[in-house]
């Protein structure tokens, strides 16, 4: 059976629960939701395991912090045997419009301490990643606290149907590869 590791990003604790930067969190939270899994605490993060036409998913939620979530990816794919290519990060992104979605083989760590910590230990940029728009909607000077700041009424709102899409192109990603999310996701 071929095995894929979901991490979702996002910081341990009460205080970041629905913030923005907790987005990678939410996304594996609600997909564990979906298929009646749920999460139990293992090495450096919480894991839980569905299957889906003979692909197992893991959904990771490193309980390293953001800026060391390398050490966690790292351990559960060599601890699994799981290929870089069945990879998948979540995580939010301000260069995105609000719920947009981009999904890609590679890329720049953007400035995200996650994605830094991950190429840091991986060796490369060269990892699939899936990127939720959060938008950049905060004045000069106010990023950190607009990451860490909760999601607006408008936002909440319009999350359940972008946690739906989320959980598609998981599913999508498994099941027909990277190209195909790209092709059917992107934009959207």
């Amino acid at each position: 059976m071929k095995k894929f590791l979901i991490v979702g990003l996002g910081n341990i604790g009460a205080d970041y629960v629905n913030t923005r930067h907790n987005i990678g969190f939410k996304i594996v939270d609600y997909i564990a939701s979906q298929e009646n899994t749920s999460f139990e605490t293992v090495r450096l993060g919480a894991l839980a395991k569905f299957s889906v036409k003979g692909r197992q998913i893991l959904l990771l939620k490193p309980n390293t912090f953001m800026n060391l979530s390398g050490k966690a990816v790292a351990y559960w794919m060599e601890k699994e045997n799981i290929p870089l290519e069945n990879l998948l990060i979540i995580t939010d992104d301000l260069n995105l419009s609000f719920g947009t979605i981009r999904i890609k083989p590679k890329g720049s760590d953007g400035g995200h301490n996650g994605l830094k910590s991950i190429q840091q230990t991986l060796g490369g940029s060269v990892y699939p990643r899936f990127r939720f728009g959060i938008s950049d909607a905060f004045k000069k000077g106010q990023q950190v606290d607009y990451v860490l700041g909760e999601w607006s009424e408008e936002e909440k709102t319009a999350l359940k149907e972008r946690y739906e899409v989320s959980a598609e192109i998981v599913k999508t990603f498994a099941l027909s590869g990277i190209e195909i999310a790209m092709t059917s996701f992107n934009g959207k």
